[in-house]
């Protein structure tokens, strides 16, 4: 039987994993975003997803977490995935394409990966229900 090999962090894990779980550019509270989701999974992590829309753009997209360093790593991947990118195809990004783009995310933290999503999901539905009625954006709370 072989020996079991110790968890080595930076040595077992991405470039890209370790920039996204190890930055802190993107961790920031809007207020009256254009569009905003929040979702706690079952591990107890929270991630909020904060959106400012141009025309039909994702300009600038933000969140906020209370959880480990891989959700950390998950919603940072979120918003590098889809910034810059149009509504339509911010809804094409799914649990996949952020465990690809990450390259090293440990298959049980999969679940944090889905929180972001759900996030972005929710703060791009948001983004939507306040298109349909503007004046609703002044009473929303996060």
């Amino acid at each position: 039987m072989e020996p079991k090999k110790n968890f080595d962090f930076i040595g077992d894990h991405s470039m890209r994993f370790l920039d996204m779980a190890l930055r802190m550019d993107r961790l920031e509270i809007i207020t009256d975003p254009d569009g905003y989701g929040k979702r706690t999974g079952d591990c107890g992590d929270t991630v909020e997803m904060f959106l400012k829309v141009s025309g039909d753009t994702l300009s600038f997209v933000s969140f906020n977490i209370d959880g480990c360093i891989n959700t950390h790593a998950c919603a940072n991947a979120v918003v590098n995935l889809v910034e810059g990118k149009k509504i339509d195809e911010a809804w094409e990004i799914n649990v996949e394409k952020v465990v690809n783009y990450l390259e090293t995310l440990p298959h049980e933290k999969i679940h944090c990966a889905e929180l972001a999503v759900g996030a972005l999901y929710l703060a791009l539905k948001n983004f939507q229900e306040l298109s349909k009625s503007p004046w609703k954006k002044m009473y929303q709370k996060q």
